[in-house]
């Protein structure tokens, strides 16, 4: 029987009948104000910030409300069919956490990565964890429960490293792999320069590295945090090439995914080379100012190729998710707010964050009479005028 996600506006609203109302909050913006409120200064700047003056992200949420949902009576969808098959992995929904580097220190206890697990254990959610955690990999992975998890590789210049991580991913029990394009140097991030902060460069989220044995080899057994920091430096980022494409492909049989697509070409050319699905982002904005939202990139990208198409930037609510799907995501992935709602709660915040979500997806779909994601095309939507 397929979730009936709508159902958690049932449970708050039996629950007030006692007197208990929701701990967290209901609406993206609320729940932005009071993690700011609650997030140390040097996290909040490098969570919440984008680059440059931060019009690409802006735009990226923006480009939503260009979008409305045609809805369509008569169609009685008491039932929704939310299920979605990402690369030969089934999933109850097409909603997806995506990767973000520094969610270990978003929870109170410093342990982000695990939290995000647990609710991707209790949601069906899939995280997607990235190369830069404040715990390994297999400790993460752990704590999946029954949902697939996906490992995001930030693709090292010492190729045998990139090999030892993505080994692991699969020995771990990870689904896909995740590769980043776009973040071989960081952007132009005026909020974290005015803090003049970068997490990584102070030694936190590298425990990924410090837990490999090819890492430990190369830095020494006996390294002090500050060698650790200086190799890792020196080791982060690699200005991809298309000729390195198939030395990727070669590392896993694991569905293998290429994040930071925009562009068309590039979508065919990947799916040339041979990679199983890929994944239009511009980094939530954080990477390149002046850009494309992602969301005007997707139509094209999803035209350019048969492979699934995961999709993540500026993605604020459940019918965010849904004008995605519409526009030929295959799935969806959410950054910040349920980084947010782990800031204010740990995993329950996420899940609660995660539950919203699938619950306004599921009800708008029920409401404007989508029974069926196949149901979501670009005829379901039009293009506002003004």
């Amino acid at each position: 029987m397929a979730p009936r996600y709508g159902d958690y506006q049932l449970e708050i609203y039996l629950n007030g009948l006692t007197g208990v109302v929701p701990s967290h909050p209901m609406t993206f913006a609320e729940l932005e104000q009071r993690a700011a409120r609650t997030l140390p200064s040097w996290v909040w700047s490098y969570v919440a910030g984008g680059a440059g003056d931060e019009h690409t992200q802006e735009a990226n949420a923006a480009a939503f409300r260009r979008w409305g949902l045609y809805p369509r009576m008569f169609v009685g969808a008491a039932e929704r069919d939310t299920s979605v098959d990402l690369c030969g992995v089934r999933l109850p929904s097409p909603l997806m956490m995506a990767p973000v580097g520094v969610v270990g220190l978003c929870a109170q206890d410093g342990h982000g990565d695990l939290a995000t697990a647990e609710a991707a254990a209790r949601t069906g959610v899939p995280m997607i964890a990235s190369t830069l955690s404040q715990d390994p990999m297999e400790e993460v992975a752990s704590r999946f429960g029954d949902t697939p998890g996906f490992f995001q590789l930030y693709t090292p210049t010492d190729r045998e490293l990139a090999a030892s991580l993505v080994s692991r991913a699969e020995a771990a029990g990870f689904r896909g792999i995740v590769v980043t394009l776009d973040t071989w140097i960081t952007g132009w991030r005026p909020r974290d320069l005015a803090t003049a902060n970068f997490p990584q460069l102070r030694g936190h989220c590298l425990a990924n590295y410090t837990s490999d044995p090819v890492f430990r080899e190369r830095v020494g057994a006996d390294a002090s945090p500050e060698e650790v920091v200086a190799h890792w430096t020196g080791i982060f980022g690699n200005p991809l090439t298309w000729d390195d494409l198939p030395w990727l492909r070669s590392l896993t049989d694991l569905p293998l995914f290429v994040k930071g697509i925009c562009h068309p070409d590039d979508a065919r050319r990947a799916a040339d080379g041979g990679v199983d699905g890929v994944y239009v982002s511009n980094h939530g904005g954080r990477q390149a100012n002046g850009g494309i939202p992602a969301l005007e990139c997707l139509p094209d990208v999803v035209a350019a190729t048969d492979l699934p198409v995961v999709f993540d930037s500026g993605v604020r609510s459940g019918s965010d998710a849904v004008k995605a799907l519409a526009l030929g995501a295959t799935a969806v992935a959410v950054g910040r707010p349920y980084v947010y709602g782990l800031a204010l709660g740990g995993a329950d915040g996420a899940v609660h964050v995660l539950r919203s979500m699938l619950a306004e997806a599921d009800l708008l779909m029920a409401v404007d009479g989508y029974p069926s994601l196949s149901d979501l095309t670009p005829r379901a939507l039009r293009e506002l005028r003004g």
